[in-house]
């Protein structure tokens, strides 16, 4: 079992305040849980500092760490709420009831799987940590998910694959999302997981020994080129990701480049360039093979410098260079910009290039990680963070409509676990749309009064059809006017659910009935 010490001392320079925080959170959970046991026969403790002690490695702060040590004592023990808020404050215990609602409905047949769905973004639009703690606690238990009875594996593997991974995605939390998949993919496709493994064992071999040797060859080439401030890693590229592009690739493992990886972390941008220029000389680049995502980031963030290369051993390699900061970003996505003020890439100064382009795409919530300077560990008044702008849709949409289970679960697959394309308003804000969206689509998304009254767009200057298909990038002007109404043809032309209900609702005022 991880002690609080060894969860604490992932902190960096905690205060008195954030020690005697988590100290106490974890005698109370340990307490709470004496003489639980999990299906695998260790104490239930064993679980819950797990979660801590990952939420702290991803930079989290003393108050979320707090919370995943709590998060199962409200539902599981004889802890009640009023008991978290004498001794932790408000803030602490919403985190922990947060994850508890997320955890009352438990997943058997498809309207509870729709329901907990909807309760994971309505607690989720209120505090984006809840979902963080969430994820930490699901990927621990699919972890362990060998020890629970065989009935229940699959239910509980194919639920991660459907909705945690999925949101892990949007997040832009590439490290749980590709952990999440690996350990899914056994339990919910075990026969294409053993193909897989066949394939990866014929083109790979001894992948791990192979790659050693080729990073270690990296690493001497680097140092010696006084490229002294970095660090290397190595990896096979994950077994849930390879099936998906085996499917596209019509199996044909050859054709798949980034099946070894190798992973240059440098101090600076300019140091990413030289490191570039290192790998080259010392390894053949295949043509067209090579991605500046730092001069020019992916739509939700993502930075990083991609190039194949052929090895003197023959082996075709991807080699990933990038700062410690796009690194982070790139591991823990949007839990990246809320990680505890002490640590040193979470100050302001260091935002990320997403969040500067696009404010739009976020809104406030309440109670931002702060360093604790006093010893009191409870009440304090709330600070305020963001959130990104599609949970908050949903949180709002679905705390004020009232819809099926099954459309709630079809208006996810189309509008938030879909591909996303970011186009810009002429102020620079930032839209974020699926992919296929139109101009009617951005025009709802602005504000429904925009988009009732839409008359004309503009796409880069140029007046296109309303039914235009909007590209990444695309900079959208809408033109209204009063007179102007939506139409039957304008839910053809969009994609968004909460534009065609706004259009169904137009129309259905006009005709006196529903359409």
């Amino acid at each position: 079992m991880i002690p609080a010490k060894q969860i604490i001392a992932q902190l960096d320079n905690p205060t008195e305040a954030d020690r005697l925080l988590i100290e106490k959170a974890y005698e109370v959970a340990q307490k709470a849980h004496e003489g639980h046991k999990r299906y695998s026969g260790e104490p239930y403790m064993t679980h819950v500092a797990s979660v801590a002690h990952h939420l702290a490695e991803m930079g989290m702060g003393p108050r979320t760490i707090a919370a995943g040590l709590l998060h199962d004592t409200i539902e599981d023990t004889e802890v009640t709420q009023e008991d978290v808020r004498k001794t932790f404050g408000d803030e602490i215990l919403f985190l922990v009831e947060g994850v508890t609602k997320l955890s009352s409905v438990r997943y058997y047949g498809t309207d509870r799987h729709n329901e907990s769905l909807r309760k994971l973004f309505v607690a989720t639009s209120q505090d984006i940590r809840v979902l963080i703690i969430k994820l930490v606690d699901r990927l621990h238990n699919m972890e362990t998910l060998s020890h629970v009875p065989e009935e229940k594996q699959q239910r509980i593997a194919r639920e991660t694959l459907e909705i945690y991974v999925p949101v892990a995605h949007r997040l832009g939390m590439g490290k749980i999302r590709k952990e999440l998949e690996d350990l899914a993919f056994p339990y919910v496709l075990p026969s294409e997981y053993d193909k897989v493994q066949e394939l990866i064992k014929s083109r790979a071999g001894k992948a791990e020994v192979t790659l050693e040797k080729e990073r270690k060859g990296l690493q001497k080439k680097l140092a010696d080129s006084d490229l002294l401030d970095f660090h290397t890693s190595s990896r096979v590229k994950g077994l849930y990701s390879l099936f998906h592009k085996l499917k596209r690739k019509d199996w044909n493992i050859d054709v798949i480049y980034d099946l070894l990886a190798i992973r240059v972390i440098v101090s600076n941008v300019d140091d990413c360039y030289k490191a570039l220029g290192i790998v080259h000389d010392l390894w053949r680049p295949l043509p067209k093979r090579m991605k500046d995502y730092i001069a020019f980031p992916k739509p939700n963030g993502y930075q990083s410098i991609h190039t194949t290369v052929t090895t003197k051993s023959g082996n075709i390699l991807e080699v990933q260079i990038r700062t410690q900061k796009m690194h982070h970003e790139a591991e823990y996505g949007i839990a990246s910009h809320i990680i505890y003020k002490g640590k040193e890439h979470a100050k302001s100064s260091n935002s990320s290039w997403f969040a500067n382009l696009a404010p739009s795409l976020f809104r406030p919530f309440a109670w931002r990680e702060q360093r604790h300077t006093k010893t009191e560990i409870t009440k304090e008044k709330p600070h305020y963070e963001k959130i990104p702008q599609w949970i908050g849709q949903i949180g709002d949409n679905y705390t004020k409509e009232k819809s099926t289970g099954q459309e709630f679960l079809d208006d996810m697959r189309k509008d938030f676990f879909h591909s996303r394309i970011f186009v810009f308003t002429p102020n620079g804000d930032v839209v974020d749309l699926p992919t296929g969206a139109s101009p009617i689509d951005f025009a709802y998304a602005i504000h429904s009064e925009v988009g009732d009254h839409v008359s004309g767009a503009r796409v880069n200057k140029k007046f296109v059809q309303l039914d235009t298909e909007l590209k990444n990038g695309d900079i959208v002007e809408i033109e209204t006017k009063k007179t102007a109404k939506p139409t039957t043809k304008w839910l053809d032309a969009t994609k968004t659910t909460l534009a065609k209900r706004r259009i169904k609702a137009s129309l259905s005022g006009e005709n006196g009935k529903n359409i």
